[in-house]
């Protein structure tokens, strides 16, 4: 899209499906684009799946990929990415919010009381990372009067999903958080905003969307009669982290096609 050049950027959770579709459509010449994963690469070539890989498509784009192998519930490891962020870049324009965790025992759909109370993992990962992100991203873009912040949450954030009201949850407070710090932020000049995605094609997803019986319910519930591509994801993010969104902040927007309309 062209929106976004020169900006130093760190996008979590790269890897694979969303998060790398987000980092790829923000390269641009000029850009610095720091990624994050568990997977990294091996060897002398990037392993596909891994932000090696992510970083080497960057580089392609006319960006500069970097890869950091970072565990997100590891206050140290995250500590250690915003230092090294500090050092090769001087500071931060942008982060964008996307590393997630989905456990089957918790997401998939059940009765909530025959589920396991193992609820820590989805909130380290799904909620506490990004309040942390946040607050090193603040430290650094608040002295500097510039920055932005973009959440991918979910639409299962909007509407009450039976079953997964443990991911629902950690959704509902990471949108409600961006409401909350975009009021805070704003005399500093730092715009926070959220996506909130429908089901999207990615390789978290397959399981679901290759069942045609689970298809089929949900396809019913998206009046365009379609599931998103992590495009759909990435490109209305670029636009939110651009110049273009000058004026937006606090928002979450729905990428459902039209299941929250309803």
């Amino acid at each position: 899209m062209g929106l976004v050049s020169d900006r130093v950027i760190l996008v979590t959770g790269a890897s694979r499906g969303i998060g790398r579709g987000i980092a790829i459509a923000l390269a641009a010449p000029g850009t610095t684009i720091f990624v994050t994963g568990r997977t990294t690469k091996t060897g002398t070539a990037p392993l596909p799946g891994t932000i090696g890989e992510t970083a080497a498509e960057i580089d392609k784009r006319g960006g500069k990929g970097i890869a950091v192998a970072c565990d997100h519930r590891d206050d140290a490891q995250v500590q250690s990415l915003f230092e090294r962020i500090d050092k090769e870049a001087g500071h931060l324009d942008l982060l964008v919010n996307n590393v997630t965790l989905i456990p089957d025992e918790l997401v998939m759909p059940g009765p909530f009381y025959e589920k396991p109370l193992a609820m820590q993992a989805l909130l380290d990962v799904g909620l506490r990372s990004h309040y942390v992100a946040s607050w090193h991203a603040a430290r650094r873009m608040v002295p500097r009067r510039h920055g932005t912040v973009i959440n991918v949450a979910s639409q299962a954030g909007l509407v009450a999903l039976p079953g997964e009201s443990v991911y629902c949850m950690t959704k509902a407070a990471m949108i409600h958080m961006t409401r909350c710090l975009a009021v805070e932020w704003a005399p500093h000049q730092i715009r926070v905003n959220a996506v909130a995605p429908t089901f999207t094609r990615t390789d978290s997803t397959r399981r679901w969307l290759d069942d045609p019986v689970f298809l089929d319910s949900l396809l019913a519930r998206i009046p365009l009669g379609r599931v998103g591509e992590p495009r759909n994801v990435a490109d209305p993010i670029v636009f939110l982290a651009s110049q273009a969104a000058a004026m937006i902040t606090g928002a979450t927007l729905a990428i459902d096609g039209g299941w929250t309309a309803v």
